[in-house]
């Protein structure tokens, strides 16, 4: 028996040892020596607690770094815990700091406020920031650092500098690199200050400037600020050119959209010679085509988008030979008539929309594929579904090209549109030819509605407001001519954008269809000339 209480009294002992040890290395945590700090009233004893923090560099420091600054950083009386209140007045009650267990709801009286001041303010941004830019994300370290762009300083700059050589992330560093330069504008030796004058100059960030202009204002060295305004001048005009490059590219996208809606209306117009006013309600076909496949597939909205292509594309496509059989046919060489049938046929196709859709708009929704935008530089980010439609509509273009050059049909259909009384002696079947023109240009019309969808909401007007700009685009560059449709679709694109900015967007409109009707009158066949029946006519 005593024996046995011998050992119990050992075992005892062994498990008193190793709690208190376990408690002794715990209490040995930065996290633990920390919170004993924080109990002093004593700042310098306040001022290592976060040292130790940031030491530490857990999302648990982060959690009590952040919470003292905000002032939610108390603790209790009855045992000294280090305690954390809700974000919000309405939030749950305090948990502990350490733990993370709830305490409850705790009332004022039973716990005391951790006090700050201003040093231990900037010693805590500072802290933050360090343990962000430490993180091993790559997305937070460079956030980290923007943030710092946002006000550099010799503080942030030393920061930054113990830091830079052991990032391996070039955009990261680059940035480190700016707000380093930014913080040696304070400097007080003025060659340290020009030197990064000289490295900052070219840079384009928002900060660069801001922080060059300040030190230019403030200075009263006239050869130091002109050294300045010469590096502000060179950043103007690179901004200048990164702004000419938007432009274009925006006027690219608006080329796209108009060679898309118009490249079906030249097929049609240059073959057969026939004022299609339906052309937009083939084009509001493809969108709708496009809402419908979104509805039948939600879960898969960029599947959805691809398969609307061929479907939008035979949709059209049957309605226009519809159409073409229905009605045009029987109109040939009545222009006024065929004007007047496919102005009616357009009334039919929008009402069929409102009956079936409602007159309401319908928004389709873009695939994540095709959200965001692709960030060149802070000066220059292009849109991603801007390029995706510029790429698509030359897509179509080069797959349209090949079918005319490269395909029976396009052998007959080019011979249609040069001499159709001698195709129809050589055997070509023009009325065959006619049909499959038209359906051919309407499901091009089609798939332009795809494109066209992801831009804008889909509603039964959508062609009414495509209809005038895609005459525009195929008389200007040709009637009949591919080459011609590409060249002025892309060219009055980018002629609307560049005058939008001082004229504005109605006025741009007015004054390029000014420019049009002037050049018609001294080249009435357009940029590129249709050769054949098309140009006698």
């Amino acid at each position: 028996m005593s024996r046995l209480l011998n050992w119990i009294l050992l075992l005892a002992c062994l498990t008193a040892g190793q709690l208190s040890a376990l408690y002794a290395a715990e209490s040995d945590t930065p996290l633990h020596a920390a919170a004993e700090l924080f109990k002093s009233k004593k700042f310098d004893q306040k001022y290592q607690a976060i040292q130790l923090l940031e030491s530490d560099g857990s999302e648990q420091a982060k959690e009590i770094l952040v919470a003292l600054m905000d002032s939610r950083l108390y603790t209790l009386k009855r045992d000294q815990r280090l305690i954390m209140l809700g974000r919000r007045s309405g939030s749950p009650g305090a948990v502990d700091a350490l733990t993370g267990d709830s305490v409850g709801d705790v009332a004022r009286g039973a716990m005391n406020k951790i006090t700050l001041n201003n040093r231990m303010r900037s010693q805590i941004r500072n802290a933050l920031a360090m343990l962000d830019l430490r993180n091993p994300d790559r997305l937070k370290r460079l956030a980290a650092v923007n943030q710092l762009l946002d006000r550099p300083d010799a503080a942030s700059a030393a920061l930054i500098q113990s830091l830079l050589e052991q990032e391996s992330d070039e955009q990261i560093r680059e940035a480190m690199e700016i707000v380093i330069a930014l913080g040696k504008l304070s400097s007080g030796d003025k060659t340290e200050r020009l030197a990064a004058v000289e490295l900052l100059d070219g840079n384009i960030h928002p900060a660069v400037r801001n922080g060059l202009l300040k030190l230019q204002q403030s200075t009263d060295d006239e050869a130091f600020a002109a050294e300045i305004k010469q590096v502000l001048d060179n950043i103007k005009a690179t901004l200048q050119f990164y702004s000419l490059v938007e432009n274009i590219f925006f006027g690219l996208s608006l080329g796209s959209v108009l060679v898309l809606a118009a490249i079906g209306l030249a097929i049609t117009f240059g073959v057969m010679g026939v004022i299609n006013m339906a052309h937009g309600e083939l084009i509001m076909l493809g969108a709708y085509a496009t809402y419908v496949m979104q509805l039948l597939m939600p879960e898969h909205i960029g599947a959805a988008l691809l398969l609307s292509i061929p479907v939008a594309f035979v949709i059209s496509g049957l309605v226009g030979i519809g159409i073409e059989r229905g009605v045009i046919r029987f109109l040939y060489g009545r222009s006024l008539e065929t004007l007047l049938a496919t102005f009616g046929i357009s009334l039919i196709l929008q009402q069929t929309v409102r009956s079936i859709f409602s007159p309401l708009n319908r928004s389709v929704e873009a695939p994540s594929w095709m959200s965001g935008s692709w960030e060149i530089n802070s000066a220059l980010s292009l849109t991603l579904n801007r390029l995706y439609i510029i790429a698509f509509c030359l897509l179509v273009f080069a797959a349209l090209f090949l079918v005319l050059k490269r395909t029976p049909l396009g052998l007959q259909v080019r011979a249609v549109s040069q001499n159709r009384a001698m195709a129809r002696a050589m055997g070509v079947r023009s009325e065959w030819v006619d049909a499959m023109t038209f359906g051919l240009g309407s499901g091009i019309a089609g798939v332009a509605g795809v494109a066209l969808s992801q831009l804008t909401n889909v509603g039964p007007n959508l062609g009414q407001s495509y209809i005038i700009d895609s005459f525009m685009v195929v008389v200007f560059g040709g009637v009949g001519n591919l080459w011609g449709t590409l060249v002025s679709g892309m060219g009055l694109g980018i002629a609307n954008k560049f005058l939008e900015p001082w004229s504005g967007a109605v006025l741009a409109k007015i004054l390029v269809l000014v420019f049009i009707i002037l050049f018609i009158q001294k080249r009435p066949r357009g940029l590129f000339p249709q050769k054949g029946r098309a140009a006698e006519g």
